[in-house]
């Protein structure tokens, strides 16, 4: 039996979930401690009785994602409206030294991969499947690079380890990074250098947040949200294509560093609520989508490829990114995003800080840097290390 949701009902059922992994997040003192992302636990737990309940019952419900793509880029653009450039003129250096602590890694990835590939007895190709393809890719790189090892490389299901691989990391990436950012943060003392300006900046505002307030915020991110879709639209088919979600993040900026310009109060506040908000639902619907049956049958041999890149990429956050990035509390947010999407996705890097951040206070650097790098850059470095790895001789063709 199989039931479709409507898209307000999926929207509701999402937001209960929600709200149960923010409960069990906050009654689980483990959970709590480190950090876990609360859509990231509810989304679990309603897949997993999800898969009991096919398993059990042939019963199946199906939720109408059809909003998702547009929750993500009211995130983005929420980001960007809350990103006021005269208190983070000091990114840019931080994204500079981010991409050199960046790039190495996804070189290490591909190497572990490939490494374990052979000593599992798999096609080496099979390695960067189990590396930056899906981890750093994502879905749709793994896909796409599937699709090619099919046709070229006569390689079975390659299609299917893609996304289970990739499905793992997203979760995985959820999971690990705050417990490491957690430990950073205790290991060292850090403290957020941003509660004493959140504190000033809230005063000034006054508490409440206004209906104006609110509905002005949510009409410049929707303004950044439709121009954002127009030049992606535009400037698609370039020789490097700019992802949506990152002209809706520009646009948002350039929305919220021009508007004081011309005389308007602005309060970030309702910006950053709106777009926690979308955050939140955007990935608890992933997560509620997920097939964990399938994942768990398809795994195979991938499951020590990705506990093996687990340990490498724990290791390297500590011992060289939290490090290069000043051993302070902004890097220990970056480090929980770079775990986030050097494992899963750039929404999830952004989960992994928004649960710390909510927590420990603000990191305003890391909210620009990180998805700058992520969601752009990254993709950049890493076109271009898998196109070297695929020409060695060793890669078998």
């Amino acid at each position: 039996m199989q039931i479709r949701l409507d898209p307000v009902t999926s929207v509701l059922i999402a937001v209960l979930v929600l709200l149960l992994g923010t409960l069990i997040n906050r009654r689980v003192a483990f959970l709590s401690r480190y950090n876990i992302p609360d859509p990231i636990t509810g989304g679990v737990l309603f897949a997993a009785v999800a898969a009991i309940a096919v398993a059990l019952f042939d019963f199946r419900v199906v939720i109408d994602a059809a909003i998702k793509p547009v929750l993500l880029l009211m995130f983005f653009a929420g980001v960007g409206m809350g990103a006021d450039l005269r208190a983070l003129k000091q990114g840019g250096k931080a994204l500079v030294i981010f991409l050199i602590v960046l790039f190495p890694y996804i070189v290490v990835q591909n190497t572990v991969g490939v490494a374990m590939a052979k000593a599992l007895d798999l096609h080496p190709i099979f390695g960067l499947v189990g590396g930056s393809i899906t981890l750093v890719g994502g879905h749709g790189t793994g896909a796409a690079y599937a699709e090619r090892f099919a046709e070229i490389n006569n390689l079975q299901s390659v299609m299917e380890l893609s996304m289970t691989v990739a499905t793992i990391g997203l979760i995985v990436g959820g999971i690990i990074a705050g417990p490491v950012a957690q430990y950073l943060i205790s290991r060292y003392r850090l403290r957020s250098q941003g509660e004493d300006e959140a504190s000033v900046e809230a005063q000034a505002h006054g508490f409440p947040i206004t209906t104006v307030a609110a509905v002005g915020a949510l009409g410049g991110i929707l303004v950044a949200v439709v121009v954002g879709r127009w030049l992606a639209s535009l400037f698609s088919g370039q020789a490097i294509t700019i992802p949506g979600f990152l002209w809706c993040m520009l646009t948002g900026i350039v929305i919220r560093n021009l508007l004081p310009l011309t005389g308007v109060r602005f309060d970030d506040r309702p910006a950053e609520l709106i777009s926690n908000v979308s955050l939140s639902l955007f990935l608890v619907m992933t997560m509620m989508a997920l097939d964990l049956v399938d994942v768990a049958l398809s795994a195979g041999p991938f499951i020590a490829i990705i506990a093996m890149q687990v340990v490498f990429i724990v290791l390297y956050v500590v011992l060289v990114c939290f490090r290069f990035m000043g051993r302070d509390y902004e890097a220990a947010v970056l480090s929980a995003a770079f775990i986030g999407f050097n494992m899963g996705s750039t929404a999830t890097a952004m989960a992994n800080m928004q649960a710390i951040t909510a927590k420990h206070g603000p990191a305003p650097k890391s909210f620009v840097v990180a998805p700058l790098a992520g969601a752009f850059f990254v993709d950049i470095m890493n076109a271009f290390v898998l196109t070297l790895m695929l020409a060695m001789p060793w890669m078998g063709g």
